[in-house]
């Protein structure tokens, strides 16, 4: 059987597999690290300024309707072939969901709780710590759950531009018609899809039910 196959071939190769999924992971975890700490900041910055937010959440929506492999291939041109592009496309790819979330975050907490805290004598600092972000923390992680799915599967197309990872599996088995090699890489990536969205979505349920 296929699927028996490939199997064979990861502990054939265990070397290979697991270098490629080590710098899948690692593709994944450094762009997505980086989107967050863009995004959040830019999220709360903007969420009060009408204007601001509105530029801001078209330019994310824009982002978000550009194919991965275009991203991806528009990177290679300015910064080469390797892990750097790969990670910029990525970052690229994972801001949007986390910045829209981040704002719709923002923008649900009621605002008879801000002005409570407000004349309670709450300094900006203070309600941003204590009120703003634990109120908004469930969004944040929903749109963390999003990127995080989108990061996973675009990684795979890093492969294309020299990034690495499990999408050189899939492009070997396809280059080749080897059904065996292309699940090596397209089944740990499904894996770590459905991972990413129970342990987010885990998450998410936990600081709601805290909300």
């Amino acid at each position: 059987m296929i699927v028996i196959d490939a199997f064979s071939w990861i502990f054939s190769n265990s070397g290979a597999f697991f270098n490629a999924f080590n710098r899948h992971l690692l593709m994944c975890v450094l762009s997505l690290g980086i989107a967050f700490v863009i995004a959040v900041p830019l999220g709360f910055a903007v969420a009060r300024a009408p204007r601001a937010a509105f530029a801001v959440v078209n330019i994310a929506g824009a982002l978000r309707s550009i194919p991965s492999l275009a991203i991806l291939s528009a990177a290679m041109p300015f910064l080469g072939i390797g892990l750097l592009p790969s990670v910029v496309a990525l970052i690229v790819l994972a801001v949007p969901p986390l910045l829209l979330s981040t704002i719709i975050g923002i923008r649900e907490i009621d605002a008879s709780v801000i002005d409570a805290a407000d004349g309670m004598g709450m300094s900006a600092g203070q309600m941003l710590w204590e009120i703003e972000l634990p109120l908004a923390v469930p969004s944040i992680l929903s749109g963390v759950r999003t990127s995080a799915i989108q990061v996973i599967g675009g990684a795979a197309l890093a492969s294309f531009i020299g990034g690495g990872g499990l999408g050189d599996f899939i492009n070997a088995g396809i280059a080749i018609m080897n059904m065996p090699r292309l699940l090596v890489g397209a089944v740990p990536i499904a894996l770590l899809a459905i991972f990413a969205e129970l342990a987010f979505g885990a998450l998410e349920r936990v600081f709601t039910q805290r909300r």
